[in-house]
């Protein structure tokens, strides 16, 4: 019996398996892509997972700090034995209660993107007596890389347009609350090649390193982004950046030749990278059915459990490994739910599977749980084990349920889920 069949068993179906083994390599691979004096962000939007953000924060070797875009991905690292002053919180829609709550937790550092933005993470600040070091996110108009997923160059919710930058900087340098650290940039995500990755963190740093200069623009602390690839459900390998740390060197001392000694700091950020290959789901087969021809492998994991992000548009089919000298047939993958949009891989080459039988998808680490449609139909999210080689170390299932609240003052939160 294969560990997964024995885990399965242990454990039922839907089951996420996270190998530590797999994430430690994946953050030694990628400190040594980036230069040393780098720091490296890990974006818990990739999974919040607090047994995998402790494993970044902890063992041998350089460790991550926390991004967050909320207070719940803010407990989750609190959680994991960081600190609120460890985080950087990034997000264009911070409420006020948000704001309050972060800041009462230690976190001050704030990327933000927008005027009103600003003003915000301020009387956050001035209300708890303190200064918030705000990053001000860029969105250059214009970007180097013509493959992967675009985050820059075009209008958007995230980040201050470059050309507009001249004109709101008087009105941010009055506001009291904050104090103007640096720069955040994030100009694509899940790069395709190399190539793409260094010349967008090349046009990055030339730009910062121009704002900087013609605006006067206080630069303690530089952020410029992340694309890190890894395959998502599908086997493959993590991304490989031999050219990269040399790369970056090299722009640095040419835009920023002190850079190492007097500063700005730093920074990258990752999420997919760094727990995509930890994480494999495994699912059993329910049902086998033929439709007009076409076959259906019924699984019991869906997308409640995987690949709720599919309205993307851009992350699936999954792809299932099949082993060498199986029989091959062409069937559509689908989940249990009743709705149509329930498919993992549409028409995709699978074994020949029967009812009982076990699929494992790899490459799942990351988008998993908390990316998914986990509330709809209220079937049970799936169970999350945590391994380090053959140890289980932690075994885990997010609970939902509703939390009636009183209409009023006068109406006790014990009954209030009976008013009618």
């Amino acid at each position: 019996m294969s560990r997964y069949q024995a885990l399965a068993e242990r454990f039922g179906t839907p089951l996420y398996v996270y190998d530590l083994d797999e994430l430690d390599a994946a953050r030694q691979a990628l400190f040594d892509t980036l230069p040393e004096e780098f720091t490296l962000f890990y974006a818990l939007k990739a999974n919040p997972h607090p047994g995998l953000v402790r494993a970044l924060r902890e063992g041998e070797g350089r460790h991550c700090r926390p991004e967050i875009s909320s207070t719940g991905e803010l407990e989750a690292a609190v959680a994991a034995g960081f600190r609120g002053k460890d985080c950087l919180y990034t997000g264009p829609g911070k409420t006020p209660g948000e704001l309050d709550e972060a800041i009462g937790l230690g976190v001050r550092l704030f990327s933000t993107d927008s005027v009103s933005d600003v003003r915000h993470v301020a009387e956050a600040a001035r209300t708890n007596g303190v200064t918030a070091n705000c990053l001000l996110r860029v969105n250059s108009a214009s970007a180097s890389a013509t493959s992967s997923i675009r985050m820059t160059g075009t209008p958007s919710q995230f980040g201050f347009d470059s050309e507009t930058l001249a004109e709101v900087l008087p009105t941010l340098r009055g506001i009291d609350g904050i104090s103007i650290a640096g720069m955040h940039f994030f100009p694509l995500s899940n790069a395709k090649d190399e190539a793409s990755l260094i010349g967008e963190f090349q046009h990055t740093i030339e730009l910062a390193a121009r704002l900087q200069r013609e605006l006067d623009l206080p630069l303690r602390f530089l952020d410029i982004g992340g694309g890190f690839t890894v395959p998502y459900a599908v086997p493959g390998e993590r991304g490989a950046y031999p050219e990269l740390r040399g790369a970056l060197e090299a722009a640095l001392d040419t835009h920023f030749p002190r850079w190492r000694t007097e500063g700005p700091e730093i920074a990258c950020e990752s999420g997919r990278y760094l727990v995509g290959a930890s994480g494999t789901l495994i699912t059993r087969v329910s049902n086998v059915k033929v439709s007009r021809g076409r076959k259906f492998v019924i699984l019991d994991a869906g997308i409640n459990t995987f690949g709720g992000m599919s309205g993307l548009g851009r992350l699936l089919p999954v792809a299932v490994g099949v082993e060498p000298g199986e029989t091959v047939e062409s069937a559509s993958l689908v989940g249990p739910l009743c709705t149509p949009g329930d498919i993992l891989g549409r028409e995709i080459d699978l074994p020949v599977l029967a009812p009982g039988d076990l699929v494992t998808i790899p490459n799942a680490g990351a988008y998993g749980p908390t990316a998914s449609l986990l509330m709809f139909l209220g079937r049970p999210a799936p169970t999350e084990v945590i391994v380090r080689g053959e140890e289980v170390l932690s075994v885990s299932r997010i609970e939902h349920h509703r939390a009636y609240r009183p209409l009023d003052d006068s109406v006790p939160a014990s009954t209030a889920g009976a008013v009618r």
